[in-house]
Formats: structure tokens, C-alpha cells, sequence
């Protein structure tokens, strides 16, 4: 299958499938950081290059609710609403499967509640971190290895490791990097004709959820 994965310079998602077998491509305006296929550029150039699954991953600094605050702070709503745009513009991509991800963000009250939201621990990991997904015509993810009692056990800055990472110029690649477990499952489950066919009754995201829905900001619903 020909798969693009959407603002991702780290190589994670692509190389999980690119080791299936699959062509796999990655996209970011930053080069990749790993050898692999990679478009250095604007992903927008390439949407309707023929990609079978498009999975993207688009920059959260102005979506997130721990971001939001600083809207209201002196820096605005402009950077926001052109976030929602470039959003937009990946959902309706011409794409049969695509894959939004993204953390607890205003996406959820402006375009879309999500159709799935998944936790590190689920996929093998023992750390705590929400991520929201918007999903057209792919299935939910099934967790792959649930850890979550031996997490709780961990001290809180452990397993929210992410959210306790220390001021750094690379913070923000840290907290943006796709968990392996997380690739993992997203190769193997998406990519898979047998696992999708088994999965098609079990469909959370309807052929219209990508229609803009008009609701206006909620700060309230954003953070729940």
C-alpha cells in the first residue's frame, strides 16, 4: 500500500510500516531524522500523489487545550484559526483512509469530536498521555498490550513523563514523537485487508464526519 504519513520528521509511523513491506512515505517541513522516504516540504503539494491511508499528525502549538490559554494571554486567535484551516484541509483531503492525530484539543469543539481517544498504556507503554483520533474510513485501534495496572503503580511524574519533561530546546519534539507501541499498531491494524474487512461493521467514523461542523469555541467542552 502507498501510505503517507502527514507532519512527521521523527520516521516513527513510516518505518512501522515501511517494515511491512509497504511504501510509506513521511512529510514535514523539517528533514527527517531518520534514512527513509521523506518529502521535505509543504504536505499540501503532495495530497493527490494516490496515497491509499494518509495518517497525519498536525502541529498542535495552537490546537491543544494546555496551549489555548495563551490565546486569551496577548497571542491571539489568528495562529488558531489557521491551524483549524490547515486541519480542515487535511480531512478533506483525497484520501479514502485518513487518520487525524492529535492531542485533547479544539479540534474536538470546532470540526469534530474525535472518534477514538487512546492512551500510551494501551499499546505497551507506562505512561499516561490522551491522544484523539479523527478517523475516516479506518477502523478504531485495538490495544495491543495493556499495561495500565503496573502504570498506576509508578509514581505520577513517571508514568506523565511528557507532561513533567523539563524546559529544553527539544521539549517539543519529545512530546510530539509518535509512541512505538502506538506506529506499531497503526501499521499492523490499518494496513492489514483481513483485520480491516473483520473490523468494517465496527466503523466509528462515519463518510460524513469530515462536513465542517459550525460550532462555536467552547473552552468549557474543549476541556473535558
Amino acid at each position: 500500500m502507498k501510505i503517507l504519513i502527514a507532519c512527521e520528521y521523527s520516521g516513527t509511523v513510516r518505518d512501522a510500516f515501511s517494515a511491512l513491506g509497504h511504501d510509506a512515505t513521511s512529510c514535514d517541513i523539517l528533514p527527517t531524522e531518520k534514512p527513509g522516504k521523506h518529502y521535505q516540504g509543504d504536505v499540501t503539494e503532495i495530497l493527490g500523489d494516490g496515497w491509499d491511508i494518509m495518517i497525519a499528525h498536525p502541529p498542535c502549538t495552537y490546537l491543544s487545550v494546555s496551549g489555548i490559554h495563551w490565546n486569551n494571554r496577548g497571542r491571539g486567535w489568528d495562529q488558531t484559526e489557521k491551524a483549524l484551516e490547515f486541519v480542515q484541509l487535511l480531512m478533506n483531503a483525497p484520501i479514502s483512509r485518513i487518520a487525524i492525530e492529535n492531542p485533547i484539543s479544539i479540534i474536538s469543539s470546532r470540526i469534530k469530536k474525535p472518534s477514538q481517544v487512546i492512551q500510551p498504556w494501551m499499546f505497551g507503554h507506562m505512561e499516561q498521555k490522551a491522544t484523539c483520533l479523527w478517523l475516516k474510513n479506518l477502523p478504531a485501534l485495538r490495544e495491543t498490550n495493556n499495561v495500565k495496572a503496573e502504570m498506576m503503580k509508578l509514581p505520577d511524574k513517571e508514568r506523565q513523563r511528557i507532561h513533567y519533561l523539563p524546559p529544553s530546546k527539544d521539549r517539543w519534539k519529545l512530546r510530539s514523537t509518535t509512541y512505538q507501541g502506538i506506529a506499531d499498531a497503526m501499521a499492523k491494524q490499518w494496513s492489514n485487508p483481513d483485520y480491516f474487512e473483520l473490523e468494517r461493521s465496527q466503523l466509528q467514523a462515519p463518510q460524513t464526519f469530515f462536513d465542517f461542523c459550525e460550532i462555536k469555541l467552547d473552552i468549557t467542552e474543549t476541556l473535558s
